[in-house]
């Protein structure tokens, strides 16, 4: 029994091969955290041997699992998969194609029992034998779907059904050791009972203290990366010398970074929303995490090649704050953001977006 256990394999689908360097970088960035969040939901104590592009080789020496463990195990990767894209697709800012088509990803599990043979490379156990090229065959099937868990007919002859929704599907795969029966179940409905949540602007039960807006000549795409991209803030908004120490590769809803203020002030900042509809209102927001302050920067379609963008600064509800900035801030204020979106006419206009926004 030594040589013989289970070989476990989730894999990952649905990228299209971007030959876009920002969009080949951060569909690199998404694959990778999805592998760890597969290692972490690992509870079966299952082994490492090797790491396949979008794929884990797990396995685990010993008598063949019973269904039901393999099943929670399954239920546990596949569940923690998508609450990850649904979470990052909530909160993401960038809209190359990687990121807004990482919540299509889908997930694949083989699940196969056989001998097979560990060879010591580095830190891994490479494994060899005839079941690990059987199981990594199994990846390339007929199923029509790309979410599903296959289990060969070593592991069980005739699998249960765990949930009200499973149904078991019978096939064959061609291998280089012949003919490999197995049953499948798509894991569809399963995807269906995670929860979604939409994320709405960071200002209720705030007040809006200062409003103020200009009409660009310039299409809605321009308008909004402009705005959204930390790099290009010092060069309009009066007042910021530079933002820095973004704690995320790819910010989003809650990553934090600093505001370098042209008077040496520090302010420590967080995203606190981000919807994106370039056909009606783009709204991007971010509050002080000292005094919970927000400013949003609301930008509209108003033509092909015209738009509009609007600087709005809440406060939380507090009358003492509240009138002494009425009384003597608020005039500099509208001053200071009407200064920035003036300056921000001559930025669009220099302005390249990339492609793969």
């Amino acid at each position: 029994m030594e040589n013989r256990g289970l070989l476990f394999i989730p894999d990952i689908s649905g990228f299209t091969r971007f030959v876009n360097e920002v969009e080949i970088e951060h569909s690199r960035f998404i694959i990778q955290q999805l592998l760890e969040v597969l290692i972490r939901a690992n509870e079966m104590g299952l082994e490492i041997s090797e790491i396949e592009g979008d794929a884990i080789l797990f396995y685990k020496f010993g008598e063949s699992q019973q269904l039901e463990s393999l099943y929670k195990q399954v239920e546990k990767m596949f569940r923690e998969f998508h609450q990850y894209l649904i979470a990052y697709d909530n909160r993401k800012i960038c809209q190359c194609k990687a990121c807004i088509s990482a919540v299509d990803l889908s997930l694949k599990i083989i699940t196969h029992y056989g001998e097979f043979t560990p060879l010591a490379v580095q830190r891994f156990n490479k494994l060899i034998g005839k079941d690990v090229i059987v199981a990594q065959q199994l990846l390339k099937n007929e199923i029509a779907s790309h979410e599903y868990w296959l289990v060969t007919k070593d592991l069980n002859k005739q699998p249960p059904e765990f949930a009200q929704w499973m149904r078991w599907n019978n096939s064959t795969k061609q291998t280089e050791s012949g003919e490999i029966s197995f049953h499948y179940a798509l894991l569809g409905p399963l995807k269906d009972e995670i929860p979604r949540t939409i994320t709405q602007p960071d200002i209720e039960g705030k007040i809006k203290m200062v409003s103020v807006s200009k009409d660009y000549s310039i299409d809605i795409k321009t308008l909004c990366y402009t705005v959204v991209h930390f790099e290009f803030r010092h060069l309009w908004f009066a007042g910021i010398r530079a933002i820095d120490e973004v704690e995320h590769f790819l910010p989003g809803i809650g990553s934090r970074h600093r505001h370098v203020l042209e008077n040496g002030k520090i302010q420590m900042m967080y995203i606190s929303s981000f919807v994106y509809d370039p056909e009606g209102k783009t709204i991007f927001s971010e509050t002080n995490e000292k005094d919970k302050s927000t400013i949003s920067f609301v930008a509209e379609k108003t033509g092909e090649h015209s738009s509009r963008l609007t600087l709005e600064i809440y406060f939380q509800q507090n009358i003492v704050k509240q009138a002494f900035f009425n009384g003597l801030e608020k005039k500099k204020k509208e001053r200071e953001l009407q200064q920035s979106l003036q300056r921000l006419d001559k930025v669009l206009n220099e302005m390249i977006v990339p492609l793969e926004f």
